[in-house]
């Protein structure tokens, strides 16, 4: 395919560097230090200097500007900035904005993040901030419709998905258990998760408190303190950084056919609840790609719940329609496996960055510099939340 080719970005650009904080509770540290932090480990992993970034692309949810990171930086060159969303969503389209800038020749080194204190501060599960929150009119977000009658968090909306898998495949609470058993393993393996320290057995799965049913404890994402940043840039520029380069294979994003308006709520109305945009997005991605999921190696699969990894399974076509249950529970996901998946422990048990953390340790993981290390990997899925729209990205390893 010719580089002339409007949709061709393939390999053309490479994640030169990554930077996090630590993953905790209570970080004692405001968004825009978290976020200067996590971008000073970034660029100088790149080998470069705040003054070698001339773009910055953030999440919607984030409270740090590009011009107040720029700032904080001492940044003496800003000339592209731009932000995506929503919410989980945001970080696979991070990437591509990043990408769009370096090729369309608005930046040479981009400079993508996403910091919060999503414990301490913000807490975006919060039913009671959702309620005192001015929905009336819409906002985009349609809550007025579903507040009233206590649907408040996404966590209920997922669980309604995860009943309606159940029914109509047989998929259990076992099955679920083991997405949550897999990620805490990797994250007990890992320093810098947050579960690092804290083992869990399925005993302690099954006996765990409900938050909304079927969904338990474990089945829900971590709240966390913490940033992450990355940089872009071409991928022949990539390679005089200090460390191997990863380039960015293909990105894409999707939509349902089957559209409704809003956020998370919607979906329920949606004739089939559990056909995910990432469908969409997968098939777009395998073309742009040039690979199918036979070629992935390992995956950093957004996990906002259990259900939301079984059912992206299922949309980037690892296992059939309805048959992500018994492909997780023959050890697929596990090192060694099929299909090996957040070897930090993820949002689930590693720390909860809005995916960007994702993209962390995907880097590290083809890098080799991952504690759970998949001997020989080269190619890797990263994938971003699943509502209301969803997206994708391949990364593979550079020479």
């Amino acid at each position: 395919m010719p580089a002339t080719d409007e949709l061709h970005h393939r390999d053309r650009c490479a994640i030169s560097g990554i930077g996090k904080t630590d993953y905790s509770s209570s970080s004692g540290r405001s968004p825009l230090t978290l976020a200067t932090q996590a971008a000073l480990a970034a660029i100088a992993d790149a080998g470069l200097t705040p003054d070698d970034i001339d773009g910055i692309v953030r999440a919607d949810y984030d409270t740090v500007t590009p011009h107040g990171l720029a700032m904080s930086l001492g940044m003496k060159n800003l000339h592209f900035w731009g932000e995506t969303g929503p919410g989980g969503a945001a970080s696979s389209m991070m990437i591509g904005l990043a990408v769009g800038a370096v090729l369309s020749g608005q930046a040479r080194n981009v400079l993508v993040f996403r910091a919060h204190n999503g414990r301490s501060g913000m807490r975006f599960a919060n039913g009671a901030r959702r309620l005192s929150a001015p929905r009336v009119g819409g906002n985009g977000l349609y809550d007025e419709f579903y507040l009233p009658y206590g649907l408040l968090v996404p966590g209920q909306a997922f669980a309604m998905a995860a009943r309606r898998h159940m029914l109509d495949h047989g998929t259990t609470r076992e099955q679920l258990a083991e997405v949550a058993l897999a990620c805490r393993a990797n994250a007990n393996a890992t320093r810098h998760a947050q579960m690092h320290d804290r083992q869990l057995s399925m005993d302690e799965y099954m006996a765990a408190r409900p938050i909304s049913t079927p969904l338990v404890l474990f089945d829900f994402c971590l709240e966390t303190d913490g940033g992450c940043a990355l940089v872009v840039t071409r991928a022949e520029r990539a390679k005089d950084a200090p460390k191997v380069p990863i380039l960015i294979r293909a990105i894409a994003g999707g939509v349902n056919e089957d559209r409704r308006p809003g956020l998370v709520f919607p979906m329920l109305t949606r004739d089939d609840v559990n056909d995910l945009p990432a469908r969409r997005a997968a098939e777009m991605l395998w073309k742009r790609a040039g690979l199918g999921p036979t070629d992935i190696d390992v995956a950093q699969i957004y996990d906002c719940y259990t259900i939301a990894v079984l059912l992206q399974l299922e949309a980037y076509g690892f296992c059939p329609r309805g048959a992500s249950g018994a492909f997780a529970a023959s050890g697929a996901l596990r090192p060694g496996g099929a299909l090996p998946i957040n070897t930090d422990g993820g949002n689930l048990s590693g720390g909860y960055i809005h995916g960007l953390n994702h993209f962390v340790e995907g880097v590290r993981q083809l890098r080799g510099e991952s504690e759970v290390r998949i001997d020989g990997a080269e190619v890797s899925l990263v994938t971003g939340g699943p509502l209301p729209v969803s997206g994708g990205v391949v990364l593979r390893r550079g020479g």
